[in-house]
């Protein structure tokens, strides 16, 4: 991917400069979602040409990868790579943001208070489960 410059603002939001990609990753790290049809059914409806283009895209810069369904063969399951995993902290300074200056947040209380309060132990726990989840072919 051609990037007009290489200031790591910059470098971020050419990869990732649209909500949608944001709200897969957030899908499959927060809300164990790992197929197509279960990224459809998230409350923002994507349509099917953004989604399919976002998760191409996700997948070319290795960001996510795609495998077989361990359950149902002929099923496609996305993972988060490393290199996704390594996004936690990104995004959750942004539940964090949302949830301090959004009044109706759906982001629960006692999680927002983990992750203002013990931050640090909250990426780590998350960061182990992922890695179980999406690197060890879960």
């Amino acid at each position: 991917m051609e990037v007009r410059s290489h200031c790591p603002i910059n470098y971020t939001l050419e990869h990732f400069g649209d909500k949608w990609s944001f709200l897969i990753i957030r899908d499959l790290m927060f809300k164990g979602k790992r197929h197509y049809n279960e990224f459809l059914e998230a409350g923002e409806k994507v349509s099917t040409s953004v989604l399919g283009d976002r998760l191409k895209k996700l997948e070319e810069m290795g960001i996510i990868s795609k495998g077989e369904d361990t359950v149902k063969k002929s099923r496609i399951r996305y993972s988060l790579t490393q290199k996704g995993i390594d996004l936690l902290p990104i995004l959750l300074e942004m539940i964090i943001w949302g949830g301090l200056n959004d009044d109706l947040t759906e982001s629960p209380r006692e999680f927002m208070d983990q992750a203002i309060n013990q931050k640090e132990s909250l990426i780590s726990e998350i960061r182990q489960k992922l890695i179980a989840e999406h690197l060890s072919g879960y």
